[in-house]
């Protein structure tokens, strides 16, 4: 009876979600390679500008991890027309923001400010592209802001201390084992001459795409982009990133990690995933349903049912899975035990209920359910000319198409279970996996968890 209430739920919520309109984007390519990308929305007198270069900690020289990172930080000192440190100031005072971010397969830069704005930051944003000025003393005083970010946010954090190594075990070959913000004795060697080296050879048009997406006409925009942006010259240096793959993993990897700034143990487990491909995302789009499936609700998915409530063996769990990179990425449980629960019994428990999924499938009403939230979330995402941007950008600058892009949420609607149920079998196999426990150290006489 509770399984056709829930079907029947979810067959009204996909009635009243509102058909995916395709977003009003207009796409062209500079002369010297910079790829365009214009999302007009008219509703607010707002524009957001996102130049997103193609390269990231995945594509760093060998010994000078952090580099992409310690890069974006320095692309804030300045150039002969904007002084030191100014450009997030003169954004402000026009009323806007600013920010940047490093991943493993991109560093992106942007802006959100009035529309009648957008040419102030746009020629801005040009002339740091290839005219960034660098002084001896900006090198050596912004690493040592990142490494005191690196001992705030890392060193100082066991989760992301277990993150960390987990990554490092998952990936042995691919750079994606690598941390973004780098290993801290290699920060520490970072020069001048890295940091220009690199910026010289990737931060050009032939390496970019400008996402400009609010309150502005194509025409306009384009305008612009050509005035500010088509005068700089391409760079020599950009060559297919054809990076080290990870080769077969043969068994599962473990690793433990015990701290007494551990407040909450827990077991954390990440498997090898495929990711997102140009012109075939079915296995993603399955996964990400997957990941909802199990971990993505605190109360209705699988792991929260199983543990959480049923047996009352844990208080939090949760699935989590990213395909758009470059290459495999990674699909992720986490399970807290309750207080009175080891590490050893959660994970057991853990391997019962995804065993069980394994044999008997999900609840029919629980997909439906899901598949029709995912998308709904997708098509309300779209509201945000900030999320349109994020969209757009992270898209390109992994390899995937406008077409791809534009065709995700059509993708996780054609879910079925038998594409979750194929993607489940292939990926949640513990050969693929690196399991870490965070844990407190064992007191004297205690049993470790």
């Amino acid at each position: 009876m509770l399984g056709r209430i829930g079907a029947g739920v979810a067959a009204l919520v996909a009635l009243a979600l509102p058909a995916a309109a395709k977003d009003p984007v207009t796409t062209f390519t500079l002369d010297n390679g910079l790829q365009v990308v214009v999302i007009e929305d008219n509703r607010a007198p707002v524009v957001v500008q996102m130049i997103w270069y193609r390269v990231g900690a995945a594509d760093e020289p060998p010994g000078n991890s952090g580099i992409a990172h310690f890069l974006e930080h320095l692309m804030f000192k300045g150039t002969e027309k904007v002084a030191p440190n100014a450009f997030s100031g003169i954004v402000e005072a026009q009323g806007g923001d600013d920010n940047a971010f490093t991943s493993w397969d991109y560093t992106a830069y942007f802006q959100r400010i009035a529309a009648d704005r957008l040419e102030l930051v746009m020629q801005m944003e040009a002339d740091r592209m290839r005219n960034l000025r660098l002084a001896e003393e900006d090198v050596a005083t912004e690493r040592q802001v990142i490494l005191e970010e690196r001992a705030q946010r890392t060193d100082s954090n066991p989760d992301a201390l277990l993150s960390e190594q987990m990554r490092a075990a998952q990936f042995q070959n691919s750079r994606y084992g690598i941390p973004v913000i780098g290993w801290r004795n290699e920060i520490e060697a970072l020069s001048r001459e890295d940091a220009l080296s690199y910026y010289k050879r990737f931060y050009a048009p032939n390496n970019a795409t400008l996402i400009i997406a609010g309150d502005v006409k194509p025409e306009a925009a384009k305008a612009l982009a050509e005035k500010y942006y088509g005068p700089i010259a391409p760079s020599d240096g950009i060559v297919p990133r054809d990076r080290p793959q990870e080769p077969k993993q043969l068994s599962e990897r473990r690793l433990q990690l015990a701290d007494e700034r551990v407040s909450e143990p827990y077991v954390m487990r990440t498997y090898l995933a495929p990711e997102r491909d140009p012109g075939d995302q079915k296995q993603a789009a399955a996964l990400t349903v997957l990941a909802e499936l199990l971990g993505g609700n605190g109360q209705t998915s699988v792991l929260a049912r199983a543990l959480q409530f049923d047996r009352q063996v844990a208080v939090y769990s949760s699935a989590f899975y990213d395909g758009t990179s470059i290459d495999d990425g990674t699909f992720g449980i986490a399970v807290v035990p309750a207080p009175d629960v080891s590490l050893a019994t959660i994970e057991a428990d853990l391997d019962r209920v995804l065993a069980k999924f394994l044999a008997d499938g999900p609840d029919p009403a629980a997909l439906e359910r899901i598949r029709t939230q995912v998308r709904a979330g997708e098509i309300y995402a779209r509201d945000s000319v900030e999320n349109l941007a994020q969209r757009y950008g992270q898209g390109l600058s992994v390899g995937l198409t406008v077409a791809d892009i534009e065709g995700w949420d059509e993708a996780l609607a054609a879910v079925t279970e038998a594409d979750v149920m194929q993607a489940a079998r292939l990926v949640l196999d513990r050969k693929n996996a690196v399991t870490g426990w965070l844990t407190r150290p064992a007191q004297a006489g205690e049993a470790q968890q």
